[in-house]
């Protein structure tokens, strides 16, 4: 099916001579609440327009004209959550497709119109919950970069070939980044522990591979149909651009796309607050040397408590300052230095968790490491931090906030993020803000149950060598004593 989402650029010849632009010329946008306001805020000093099409299609315009480009952000709201079991994998797989042709682009189309027109940062991405599409062009350019996107929204050219092509291009890359390469499948193998079966965060987006073998095309245009729609995306543009020009383009070129109106959602059961004690799964693979993962259940991303658990992350686990690095690697030289961390993940729409890593110096025994981990967290949970911590912490974060915004591109998906995860781009005003207002008490409440005894998963990769000298060894997992 061809979807008619206006005339094309001249840069891009028109496939046919029937294309309308299929709205009438006096059909007009939706202004949002609180769009073309200018900021107040002193860490996003920019405007944001806030607008929505009568098809649904949010789009955000952010003006800067520092430098003559545009940065295009079309975010999807559709990622490995909304897989459905035997379809694991699918929106990774899709966003490989999305590069393959339109109905009036050829495949590679998409990379050589933009680059052939200057532009740059092409490229996608899918995690469990979203999938992004990103380029930058000049911003005279900026409506091919639209029409490009409104053509694949509106009429992907899904075939047999491309989807066995794209099919093997997955599996190679799983084979790079995930078989073939030490720890690979640590990522997998956590969130297995982490989430029950079926649950929509409990497999990786990279997805199954058998499972991606035994889909069928039809399965692909089905999921085409569900999900890539105009009322299920965020258009968003940052540059040197015109807010008014940008809505007329985005109507132009997207308003011929019908809204869908409906578009499945999960609807796991709640977890348990905490994952009990005693879980550890034990794995010996072909690798170099032990390396362990640990888990804690945490507060899912754009939740109330989630600044402060960045900041208690980033305080226990970042940097040679963290807690993990001063006691673990330079006290006691008990782990090596590249590799020891503590990161919160953004998983938005159900529980997150906190992951670390730690791999120890040689001749120290992994469960001693283990045992050392646990007595960071522990100190952590019964005396707290310090205010000096906190101001580091506060810093780096800042820092890599304002970078992230320093760019159009960068902060075009940043924007794209709270449009689409939070239903506000006007959230992202107060992102640094709400981490700056993080006090020492709010870091010691928040640990109190993100690093608390009964809230750890354990997963240790142990080299094969090592099993023949252990007793009986083999993968094998520690259930749990209990879980609150």
């Amino acid at each position: 099916m061809v979807v008619c989402v206006g005339d094309p650029p001249r840069a891009v010849p028109c496939g046919t001579s029937t294309w309308e632009t299929g709205v009438s010329p006096s059909s007009a946008p939706t202004p949002l609440e609180g769009s073309d306001v200018p900021s107040t805020s002193t860490h996003f000093p920019w405007a944001l327009h806030q607008t929505r099409l009568d098809n649904g299609l949010r789009v955000v315009v952010c003006p800067d004209a520092t430098v003559p480009l545009a940065a295009v952000n079309l975010w999807y709201d559709v990622g490995s959550r909304h897989e459905a079991e035997g379809k694991h994998g699918f929106a990774h797989l899709f966003e490989h497709l999305m590069f393959e042709g339109s109905a009036h682009v050829d495949k590679g189309g998409h990379f050589a119109a933009i680059e052939g027109c200057g532009g740059d940062n092409i490229n996608a991405s899918t995690n469990p919950d979203r999938t992004n599409y990103y380029q930058t062009v000049p911003s005279g350019q900026l409506a091919l970069a639209l029409w490009l996107e409104a053509d694949r929204m509106g009429s992907l050219a899904l075939t047999q070939e491309t989807l066995d092509n794209q099919r093997e291009v997955v599996k190679n890359e799983r084979r790079e980044r995930y078989d073939n390469v030490p720890y690979g499948t640590w990522m997998e193998e956590m969130v297995a522990l982490a989430y029950p079966a079926g649950h929509p965060y409990a497999t990786s987006t990279i997805g199954s591979m058998a499972e991606l073998d035994g889909a069928r095309l039809s399965d692909f245009v089905d999921f085409h149909a569900t999900y890539y729609a105009p009322d299920n995306a965020v258009l968003t543009v940052v540059g040197d651009v015109d807010p008014d020009e940008v809505v007329a383009l985005a109507r132009r070129y997207f308003g011929g796309i019908a809204a869908r109106g409906a578009f499945p959602q999960p609807d796991p059961a709640p977890l348990p607050r905490r994952f009990g004690t005693g879980r550890h799964l034990r794995l010996y693979r072909d690798v170099p040397t032990p390396r362990l993962f640990l888990a804690h259940r945490s507060p899912r991303f754009g939740s109330a408590d989630a600044p402060a658990v960045n900041v208690l992350t980033a305080i226990v686990g970042r940097g040679r300052g963290s807690r993990l690095y001063r006691e673990l690697v330079t006290a006691k030289n008990l782990a090596q230095a590249a590799g020891s961390y503590l990161s919160a993940w953004g998983f938005m729409h159900f529980d997150s968790v906190v992951m670390g890593s730690c791999a120890p110096s040689e001749g120290v025994e992994p469960d001693d490491l283990l045992a050392a981990y646990v007595a960071v967290c522990d100190d952590v949970v019964r005396d707290g931090v310090t205010e000096e911590e906190v101001e580091r912490v506060r810093a780096m974060l800042a820092g890599d906030w304002l970078r992230e915004l320093a760019t159009a591109g960068s902060r075009a998906d940043a924007i794209g993020r709270f449009a689409t995860l939070h239903g506000d781009a006007d959230a992202i005003r107060a992102h640094l803000d709400d981490l700056l207002a993080v006090t020492a008490d709010d870091v010691q409440r928040v640990a109190a149950d993100v690093l608390h005894a009964d809230n750890r998963i354990v997963l240790s990769f142990l080299p094969e060598a090592d099993a023949a000298d252990v007793a009986d060894a083999a993968d094998g997992i520690t259930e749990p004593e209990a879980a609150a």
